[in-house]
Parts: structure tokens; C-alpha cells; sequence
């Protein structure tokens, strides 16, 4: 064997340092930014703040706004944005709030077509981008509008001019499948839990925290889902390549636009997901829901280590970006300082992010 056989050998089987391997995740930003924002408030906010009940109070709004990272996230992975998602959640909140009060029809039905309906839209706007070749910045902005107006123009039809329908509550209480979408889960372990000491209670004996809120619960098991089709299936490596090169992932036989198609509709699905939470938990649906969650979303995908070009990202990373802005904006409150930093923090954190994942990528790629 030549000299230059053996060094190239040798260059194969050559294993990476630990902390070169860990410089190149992309969730490393988010987890480093959680810490510290944990760090920060650990010091400045009160100590009820990381109670159970206050880990409770930060973690839902961050699960709500984590389900629709995460499909964000999957989509610029691939290669795409979409800024409807949360005129899309105010959309399908729409639709499923006229398929409980106006139809009367049992959450068994209703949220199944709610997730198709979303799907449909989801797939006509990756339809468009595909057969276009528009950027799905325009085409996704453009939608953001149209779904917002059409929320608001279909509430005044359903409700006879009000921009908000109510009775969503009264038609599911007792619906056996609400349970799944709505309320705390485990409840039964957290008042055993409260009976042995193990957590607050109040005078009466009652659990300060009567139990997980679903949303939570749907959140991490939509993370580990979304985590382990991106490292483990095929599926993965489409949505990867998709978003990495087109071009050469076509050629090498991954369908493309039928994977950013699937993409797309899967992020109006996790839109819908919210929508149905949100309404069941509200008992009504309005024309505002979901307003500006669009840009939160992919903020946190951003600061989770998606790159704006595509083809590099996490899941796990968007996890964590989404429970960096529930403990900035909830922890806010705990603290004296002016709940109108939460706008700064927004604005920085995102700057902070796509700078710090710039240059991972430089170094990934040997770009100077």
C-alpha cells in the first residue's frame, strides 16, 4: 500500500474529538441558552417561580408554542417556511369550533376532520410553492393573510357578526375523548403525591398542581416522535437532503416535492393541534389565536439550530427554544423588571442564534 493510500485510510477510520462531535449539534445554542436563561432567573426571579406549580406555569404556554416550533422546525430542515402557521391555528380553530357547536358533531369526528382540513390547506400551500417556484416566504405570507381574513369573515357568518365563538365547552364536557385534548393528566398520582408529602398542598389537602396539562405531555412525545424520525428512518434523510441540496437529493432519488409537500401539511396539522387544545381549554375559538405565533415559531426553531438556508436543524433543539421563551416570558412576571423586555429578548435571541449557527456552519463545511 502507497504512503498517500495509507493517509487516506487512515483519514476514514479517524475519530472526531468528543467536543468537535458536540460543537456540530444543533440543538448546542438552544441547550447553552436555556441554561443560562435558567441561571438568570434562578437568581433574579422569586423562588416560586421553579416550584412545581411554577415549572407548570412556564411549561404550558412553552408546549403550545414548542408543537408548532417543532413543525417549523421539520419544514426549514427541508428547506421551507411557512408564516401562516398561526393564521392557520386561528383558522382550524374556526373550523373545528363550527364542527362542535354549529354541527354538533362528537370530538371523535370533529378532530379528525379538523386535522384533514388543515392538511388540505397545508398541502395547497406546498402545492403552490412546488408548481410556482416561489419562494415559500411569499407564498406563506400571502396565506398568513388570507387565513387570518377568512377566520375573521367565517366567525361573523357562523355567530351572526361576532368574531368569537363560544359554547365549544358545553358541547364537549362530557365527550370522552376531551380528557386526551384538555385539563391535567395524572391526576390520581399527584393526589397520592399530595397525601405523602411529596408535593405542595393547599389548607384543604387539595394538590397545589392537580396534574400534568395535557399539552405538555403531547409536546415531549411530539419532540421525541419528530427526533427520532429525523435520526433513525429514511423519512429523515429525505427531509435532510430535501432541504441540503435539491438538486443532488433528486437526482439520487428522494421525491423532493413530495416530502416538502408533506412537510407543509404536517405543520398546519401541529397548527390544528394547537387549535384544538386551545379552543377546548378556552371553551371558544377566536379570530386572533395564534396571532404572531408564527414568527415565535421559527424564532425558536432559529434559536434551536435550524439554518435559515435549510438541510441543518433539530427537533431536540426547537424543544428547548420553545422552553427558553415560556420561562422568559412567564418568568418575567417573577421578577421587577418591565414584561416589555420580552420584545428585546425576542429580537436579541434571534440575532444571537442565527450568528452562533453561521458559524457552526462554517465550521461544518470548511467555509471561511
Amino acid at each position: 500500500m502507497t504512503e498517500s493510500a495509507q493517509v487516506a485510510v487512515d483519514e476514514r477510520i479517524k475519530k472526531e474529538p468528543f467536543l468537535t462531535k458536540l460543537m456540530k449539534r444543533p440543538e448546542l445554542g438552544a441547550i447553552a441558552g436555556a441554561i443560562l436563561v435558567f441561571i438568570f432567573f434562578a437568581i433574579t426571579a422569586d423562588e416560586s417561580m421553579f416550584t412545581l406549580a411554577g415549572i407548570m406555569n412556564f411549561m404550558t404556554p412553552a408546549a403550545q408554542l414548542g408543537i408548532l416550533a417543532i413543525g417549523a422546525a421539520l419544514l426549514m430542515i427541508g428547506g421551507e417556511f411557512d408564516l401562516s402557521i398561526g393564521s392557520m391555528v386561528a383558522f382550524a380553530g374556526l373550523f373545528f369550533g363550527v364542527c362542535v357547536v354549529t354541527w354538533q358533531l362528537p370530538l371523535v369526528a370533529a378532530i379528525p376532520m379538523t386535522f384533514v382540513f388543515a392538511a388540505f390547506v397545508g398541502a395547497i400551500n406546498g402545492t403552490i410553492v412546488i408548481r410556482s417556484g416561489l419562494p415559500s416566504f411569499i407564498v406563506t405570507l400571502a396565506f398568513l393573510f388570507i387565513l387570518r381574513g377568512l377566520s375573521l369573515v367565517g366567525l361573523k357568518a357562523a355567530t351572526g357578526g361576532s368574531t368569537q365563538l363560544r359554547g365549544v365547552r358545553d358541547q364537549v364536557e362530557n365527550d370522552w375523548l376531551a380528557p386526551f385534548f384538555s385539563g391535567e393528566a395524572f391526576g390520581s398520582l399527584f393526589t397520592w403525591l399530595a397525601e405523602k408529602g411529596f408535593i405542595d398542598t393547599f389548607k384543604s389537602g387539595a394538590p397545589k398542581v392537580p396534574g400534568v396539562p395535557v399539552e405538555i405531555l403531547w409536546f415531549v412525545a411530539f419532540a421525541i416522535a419528530a427526533t427520532y424520525v429525523l435520526l433513525r428512518t429514511p423519512a429523515g434523510n429525505w427531509i435532510f437532503a430535501s432541504g441540503g441540496d435539491r438538486v443532488a437529493a433528486s437526482n439520487s432519488g428522494v421525491p423532493v416535492n413530495r416530502v416538502k409537500i408533506s412537510l407543509f401539511m404536517l405543520t398546519a396539522c401541529c397548527a390544528a393541534l394547537v387549535a384544538i387544545i386551545t379552543v377546548i381549554d378556552a371553551g371558544s375559538t377566536d379570530a386572533r389565536r395564534g396571532f404572531q405565533k408564527e414568527f415565535e415559531a421559527i424564532i425558536a426553531a432559529v434559536i434551536g439550530g435550524c439554518l435559515l438556508t435549510g438541510g441543518y436543524g433539530s427537533a431536540i433543539g426547537a424543544f428547548f427554544g420553545a422552553i427558553i421563551f415560556g420561562m422568559v416570558v412567564i418568568g418575567l412576571t417573577y421578577t421587577d423588571f418591565d414584561q416589555d423586555w420580552f420584545q428585546v429578548f425576542l429580537g436579541a435571541m434571534l440575532l444571537i442564534a442565527v450568528l452562533f449557527n453561521n458559524a457552526i456552519r462554517k465550521r461544518v463545511t470548511g467555509e471561511r
